[in-house]
């Protein structure tokens, strides 16, 4: 399964079917059997990522792709046991995945999302936890037989710093969004995972935070529209999975978050659904915004730090001309 031609960097056709299949067969389970907590929204956002464009932190550990949602599905369920003020049961729930992904340091941002889903859609059943076990594990199954992971550095370096900046962001938007009254509306998981990666990235820009946000409204808008004008959730799925491709290829996107988002229609309470794409424009205005700021402190505070040091070498390395 060869995501990309070598010479052309081009993806080829046969990731694509293969990822969009795996994602309509999850969704033609939940229809069978009459339960829609077997989809999965970030399991679409995976199946893009690992098996078409090969994302290098998602798949240089494949024992990580099944072990790490796994695990944080089991601590956003045991959570959500808990009868506590929302915005805080979901600050612990992140705080507590973060500790996690420390321990067996991984940067496996996907995991975050599997974490928050069970808080999302208010989920208590216990069967969600193998729900993710079994598609995660398939996942990883296509990776280790295809050899997607080959050649890639089992470890990589990981900015921990990044983790506390998360939650502060975090912490901001769902404070907001409790003090406006709207705090159930606030965890759209593949957006916090969105914002995980791009802290992570050495440079971040405006360009890059407008197509963010503007391509995760379009999907949001998408899924909606879909899932208002579609009785066959199947169906929908494919045509969300259609347009998305065309989405990203045309504004040269490639975020994996944009085949999850569609597919939370599925799962989302109806009411929830008609808002799904005001409420992903509010997050990622704040959100990326907030992230730009942090990223451009942190380029100025690093500027400082290095200025000082080349007037030193300046200064040593000058000759008086007499």
């Amino acid at each position: 399964m060869n995501a990309a031609n070598p010479a052309t960097n081009k993806i080829g056709k046969l990731p694509y079917v293969l990822a969009i299949s795996f994602i309509l067969l999850m969704v033609s389970l939940s229809v069978w059997l009459q339960h829609a907590e077997i989809i999965l929204p970030e399991v679409a956002a995976m199946a893009i990522a690992m098996w078409v464009y090969r994302e290098p932190g998602w798949i240089r550990r494949p024992s990580v792709i099944f072990i790490a949602p796994t695990m944080t599905a089991a601590i956003g369920l045991t959570m959500n046991q808990f009868q506590i003020i929302y915005p805080i049961k979901v600050m612990l729930t992140l705080f507590i995945m973060m500790l996690f992904l420390r321990l067996i340091r991984s940067n496996l941002a996907p995991a975050i999302a599997t974490g928050l889903l069970p808080l999302a859609i208010h989920t208590q059943d216990w069967s969600f936890v193998s729900i993710v076990f079994a598609f995660t594990l398939t996942l990883m199954a296509g990776v280790v037989v295809f050899q997607l992971h080959k050649n890639l550095a089992a470890k990589s370096m990981i900015q921990y710093k990044y983790m506390v900046i998360f939650l502060a962001i975090s912490l901001c938007w769902l404070s907001i969004c409790w003090l406006l009254g709207y705090e159930h509306m606030a965890v759209i998981p593949p957006i916090f995972v969105v914002v995980y990666e791009s802290l992570q990235k050495p440079i971040y820009t405006v360009k890059m935070a407008f197509k963010q946000g503007l391509t995760l409204t379009i999907s949001a808008a998408v899924g909606a529209l879909i899932f208002m004008q579609v009785d066959s959730q199947v169906l929908a799925a494919f045509i969300d999975m259609i347009l998305i491709v065309v989405i990203s290829r045309l504004f040269h996107a490639r975020i994996p978050a944009l085949y999850a988002i569609p597919l939370l229609t599925f799962v989302f309470p109806v009411e929830k659904v008609w808002s799904l794409p005001l409420v992903t424009l509010v997050a990622s205005l704040f959100m990326f915004s907030f992230i730009l700021l942090y990223k451009y402190g942190e380029k100025k505070a690093s500027n400082r730090k290095h200025r000082p040091e080349q007037n030193e070498g300046f200064d040593q390395n000058s000759v008086s001309p007499s």
